[in-house]
Formats: C-alpha cells, sequence, structure tokens
C-alpha cells in the first residue's frame, strides 16, 4: 500500500484553511512528516511570517521530561518564537492562559496520539479547545492515524466525581478514534460554538495498525520507545496506581512489572492460565534506573504481544493487578502520591473512571461482571458515534 498522508502533509500543501492570520502551533517533538521534517519547519514555510506562539503538551515541545515532570514556559528560543508549557505545577496549568492566546486567531493542533483515553495529549487538545471557543479562535486538528488501529474498543465510560486529566474525555480507556475524530466528538458534546476543521489523512484506513501506514515511529513521549509499547498501553498504565514497577528506568517500560517482593515464575505461571489471548509472559528480573523502586532489583513479568489482533490489553491490565494482589495481599499497594494533581481520588479509580475495578480487586470478585459490563458502555459509545468516524473500516 502507499504511505499514509498525515494531516500535516496536506495543511504544507494547501495552507488555505489558517490562510493570512496569526497562528500557534500546539505540538511536539514527533509532529513530523513522513520525510520527518518537522511540523514546524513545514509550516512556516507554508505559512511564512504568521506563527507567534508554541504551545507544549506533558514533556515538553522536545519530548525530554518524564512523566507528571513539570515543564516552564521557555521565552528564551533563539528565533524568539515563545513556548508556553500546558503542563506546569498544578491542575490550572494543563489549561492555556490567556497570555498564551493572545494575538493568536488560528491554533493548529498535531500531537501525535496513541489511542489511550490516559495518555495525556488528547486531554491537552481538549483543554486547548475550551479555551479557544469563548476567544472565537478557530483550532485545526491536523489529523494522523491511531497507531493501535481504529476498530477494537475497551474500558468504561468515566463516572462523576471520577474526572482528571486522565480521564477527562468522555471515551473508552481504548478509544479506536484518531485525534481528529476526537476532537469532532468533543465539539459536538463540550463545545458547539467552536469552530473547528479537522484536515484529514489519505490513505488511512480503521483496521490499519501504525507499521501499515508506511510512517515512521517517533516516541511521542520518553516512555512509549515502540508500537508494542503503544499496544499494551492502555492496560499496563494500570500499574502506574500500584507501588509497582511499571517499568520506567528500563528499557522496557510497560513491558516489565514488578516489585521486590514477587516470586516472578509464580506470577508467570498464574497468568499464563488466567490472562487474556494476544500475549506471552516471561519470568524477569530487573533494576530500574529511576522511578519507583529506583536502583533495587526487581522480580515481575516481562510482557510479550504476540497477536495484537487477539489483545485486549484494559482486560490484561485488571488480570495482571488482581494477580499480583492475590499473590501476596499485604506486600500489594496502591499509589499513595497525588496522581495528576489530584490526592482525594485514588489513582486507579481515575485510570479506570470509577471505583468499580479496584473494589472488585481488593475484594477477589470476579472480573467477568465488570468487564461485562464495560462492553456495554463500549457498545453504548459506538452507537452514538454517527457523524464523527472520518475513515471506512476496510
Amino acid at each position: 500500500m502507499d504511505p499514509v498522508r498525515t494531516g500535516l502533509e496536506a495543511l504544507a500543501t494547501d495552507p488555505a484553511v489558517v490562510g493570512d492570520r496569526s497562528w500557534a502551533l500546539l505540538a511536539n517533538h514527533a509532529a513530523v512528516s513522513a520525510d520527518l521534517k518537522h511540523a514546524r519547519t513545514l509550516l512556516t514555510e507554508a505559512l511564512p511570517g504568521r506563527l507567534i506562539r508554541l504551545l507544549a503538551p506533558e514533556h515538553g515541545i522536545d519530548g525530554i521530561a518524564q512523566d507528571m515532570e513539570a515543564v516552564a514556559d521557555d521565552s528564551e528560543r533563539t528565533d524568539g518564537i515563545p513556548v508556553c508549557s500546558l503542563y506546569g505545577t498544578d491542575a490550572a496549568s494543563l489549561e492555556p492562559r490567556s497570555e498564551h492566546l493572545d494575538d493568536v486567531r488560528v491554533v493548529v493542533v498535531d500531537l501525535p496520539d496513541i489511542g489511550s483515553r490516559h495518555y495525556t495529549f488528547a486531554a491537552t487538545m481538549d483543554a486547548t479547545m475550551a479555551a479557544c471557543e469563548p476567544r472565537r479562535i478557530e483550532v485545526v486538528v491536523l489529523d494522523r492515524p491511531n497507531p493501535i488501529g481504529g476498530v477494537l474498543r475497551e474500558g468504561g465510560r468515566v463516572q462523576r466525581g471520577y474526572e482528571s486529566f486522565v480521564s477527562r474525555l468522555p471515551v473508552p480507556a481504548r478509544h479506536g478514534l484518531t485525534l481528529g475524530e476526537l476532537a469532532l466528538l468533543l465539539q459536538r458534546e463540550r463545545y458547539p460554538g467552536l469552530e473547528l476543521s479537522v484536515v484529514a489523512c489519505d490513505g488511512w484506513r480503521r483496521s490499519h495498525w501504525w507499521s501499515e501506514t508506511g510512517l515512521p515511529w517517533v516516541p511521542p513521549s520518553p516512555n512509549m520507545p515502540t508500537l508494542e509499547t503503544a499496544t499494551l498501553y492502555p492496560g499496563l498504565c494500570l500499574i502506574e496506581a500500584t507501588t509497582l514497577s511499571e517499568g520506567r528506568g528500563t528499557t522496557r517500560p510497560f513491558h516489565l512489572v514488578g516489585a521486590p517482593w514477587i516470586d516472578a515464575q509464580e506470577l508467570v505461571n498464574r497468568l499464563r492460565s488466567t490472562a487474556t489471548g494476544g500475549a506471552a509472559f516471561r519470568a524477569a528480573r530487573f533494576r530500574p534506573a529511576f522511578g519507583k523502586h529506583e536502583g533495587a532489583v526487581c522480580s515481575g513479568v516481562d510482557v510479550h504481544v504476540i497477536n495484537r489482533s487477539e489483545l485486549r490489553p484494559v482486560e490484561l491490565g485488571l488480570r495482571l493487578l488482581q494477580t499480583i494482589h492475590d499473590l501476596d495481599p499485604p506486600s500489594f499497594e496502591w499509589r499513595h502520591e497525588p496522581y495528576e494533581f489530584v490526592s482525594e481520588v485514588p489513582a486507579i479509580d481515575l485510570l479506570t473512571g470509577s471505583s468499580a475495578a479496584r473494589t472488585c480487586i481488593e475484594s477477589g470478585e470476579r472480573l467477568e461482571p465488570l468487564l461485562e459490563r464495560w462492553r456495554e458502555d463500549v457498545n453504548e459509545f459506538e452507537a452514538g458515534l454517527d457523524g464523527i468516524l472520518l475513515y471506512q473500516k476496510l
């Protein structure tokens, strides 16, 4: 198949949707074309002299900062275009400030996403849309393929009281939408007065994974090195809600899961008899160079994707948590520290959208009833996507 043409390349070829208006770019280092030219380079060539501000999501404009690490504004760029951080030291810093949008008539968004509600880039887009609507600033989203495909969806809806930066979007944990489709959904449900344009991809179908697009993979954040990592992330991200290491500080983030107290072989034996299809498990020992259990030898599991079409990562993540909990309940602990600036709600509840998963794991209940309720949530979500989907399945 021919390589997919992204919304970035389409706008660079025909920039009329922005025209002669002043604009800001919400992007990071991974916003590149098929030949690895950055959005800023391509678009300033197509729209010379009109870019007045850069807006940066979590991890910063260059993708350097680690998870939940505050990023400061950068007003000292050598070319004089300021970089405004949308991930700072408190919850208020996640929203564009008024001065970030001064004199801006269009915000162009090019944020390579990975198809998970937990991943914060789409939440940053949502916050930007909210800020632009009352100021009558148009938002132009340059669409890209969903790396893990646009067919499979998993996870329950976010219940009231459990909203946060990782549960801000009204979508399943694995949502199967592109960033442009998410923007259309948000406009319909939250920002009907917002002027929105989506520059669609050409040549992408919902059944295509990133490896089938012909596009290069640029890690969109420091702990998202490969497509396989992104495939596991919608479920393995749940490990962040515990004191277990999720593999940060190793070369296998969101593959390696463990802690010093775990019996690795017993864990793998149990996973092989209870976990869902599409994954294989290896007993592993590892030592994180940073993050949880920094410098300590952890025992646990290395998760491998063997059939990505069969894999249900959210279910896998829940079964992994339940299995590790049941190995040694007194040693298993949920995260104690604030998570994405929220301290009053457990991180696992924020990630899953309610307290149901945590209660199920703590009480030893079977996961099947919860997973069935979540499948019903997905069915209801899919029934409401008329007019939102931009791409065909086949």
